[in-house]
């Protein structure tokens, strides 16, 4: 086993810090993170274990809110740097949705699972009284609709929340 994230999951809408735990090792008991989607970045280390080989659990609390983020979705890294020639190595990447891309003030998000009868349409209206925000709800599933014109019952939908 190298590194394992274990928080954020895959494709999680998250805020501001973004939250990495799991457990991992590096050299000298040193791992970095980065936070980015390929426009800017935020970066940074962390000890974890007692020493090389060794595994710890690790949590980090990512400030990221200064980033200049142009893209929803942003990647979540943790690395090792090669003790031989810096490069990065056992390095593990989570896909994540960046919620205060998508709605201000973002402070997290409802789970509506789809009945029907649903639209996104209708969930934006009762969520954000207005239903041209619907786009809000698709940004926030990209790994689940494709077509904002086609959802399915029992569909579980994260809904992002602002201020």
């Amino acid at each position: 086993m190298t590194n394992i994230i274990q928080q954020p999951q895959p494709f999680d809408l998250v805020g501001d810090p973004v939250l990495i735990a799991g457990i991992g090792q590096g050299f000298e008991a040193t791992l970095n993170w980065r936070v980015h989607e390929g426009h800017d970045e935020r970066t940074g280390f962390f000890n974890v274990g007692g020493g090389t080989g060794e595994h710890g659990q690790f949590q980090v609390q990512a400030a990221i809110g200064d980033a200049a983020f142009q893209l929803d979705r942003l990647f979540v890294e943790v690395f090792e740097e090669s003790a031989q020639d810096g490069s990065e190595i056992n390095k593990v990447i989570v896909p994540v949705i960046y919620g205060p891309r998508i709605v201000p003030g973002y402070i997290g998000y409802r789970i509506h699972v789809v009945k029907a009868g649903d639209t996104l349409s209708k969930i934006a209206r009762d969520t954000y009284g207005d239903a041209g925000q619907f786009s809000r709800i698709a940004r926030a599933n990209p790994q689940l609709i494709s077509d904002p014109n086609q959802i399915f019952v029992g569909q579980v939908l994260k809904v992002p929340i602002g201020a």
